[in-house]
């Protein structure tokens, strides 16, 4: 459960700096005690924390404004709400009596079988060291599609790492400027490569790789991140922003390194 919905208190708080923010300077204490179902002295108090707290300044004058760190918990609010609306939607809301799954190995219909996330995919085999099991619904050979009934236990699935790559724009040196061994170092292993811009391109391809993903590589980490796959983006850096801004929205973790050589 997100911080938020753990109280009337936080949830209260939460919707306050939200009609602050929506509405600054100017606010309407009863309008908002009315949607709020509370009454004008209790929002005053709300704000009066909220000032003491550095969320919220005010003049004086009944004039609030929200703060930089007020817009910070605001964001790291909702994102934890995405986080949270996301997992109700897709692991709970969403589950269906049959998954759909790769088998490892040849199935027979009603048989036991184990369930694994691995590389983003679901696979039902025979393993004994899985938490997570169920049945097949039909006769399947191995590499084929399979679905799984009475699901039982839970899928283990670790949420991917994400690194950030950032090098220069052409006007700058391009991929002429990057650290190549270091870039090297970041993309050796099992990780989706994603490269924004002709200058990322051309750093991987010196870099002696080619990018698993061009053309939506923000997205693509997003979504590979939330089915256990570590990935590195390599981006030109004016592109960072809207990346940052992308992970963050989503409450990812990630990793933002300089490949240029003279930050070395």
């Amino acid at each position: 459960m997100v911080n938020v919905l753990k109280s009337k208190r936080e949830s209260s708080r939460f919707q306050i700096l939200v009609e602050i923010a929506a509405h600054q300077p100017n606010l309407r204490q009863k309008e908002v005690a009315d949607s709020l179902e509370l009454t004008p002295q209790a929002i005053s108090e709300y704000i009066k924390e909220l000032v003491e707290e550095g969320l919220v300044t005010t003049d004086g004058r009944m004039r609030y404004r929200i703060t930089k760190e007020g817009v910070e918990w605001l964001l790291e609010s909702a994102a934890e709400m995405k986080q949270y609306a996301r997992a109700v939607m897709e692991d709970i809301i969403s589950h269906v009596p049959v998954w759909s799954t790769l088998a490892e190995i040849d199935l027979v219909k009603g048989e036991k079988v184990s369930l694994e996330m691995r590389g983003g995919l679901l696979y039902a085999g025979k393993k004994d060291c899985i938490d997570a099991t169920g049945n097949v619904i039909s006769d399947a050979h191995a590499g084929e599609d399979v679905g799984v009934s009475d699901l039982k236990g839970l899928i283990s699935l670790d949420v991917g790492r994400i690194i950030l790559c950032k090098m220069p724009r052409i006007q700058s040196g391009g991929s002429r400027k990057v650290d190549i061994e270091l870039l090297k170092d970041k993309i050796k292993g099992d990780v989706m490569v994603g490269a924004l811009g002709v200058e990322a391109l051309a750093a991987l391809t010196k870099a002696g790789r080619e990018p698993d993903v061009i053309f939506g590589a923000r997205e693509a980490a997003v979504e590979a991140a939330y089915h256990g796959i570590s990935s590195v983006i390599v981006s030109v850096d004016e592109g960072i922003p809207r990346i940052l801004e992308r992970l963050e929205s989503e409450g990812l973790k990630y990793e933002l390194l300089d490949l240029t050589q003279t930050q070395r």
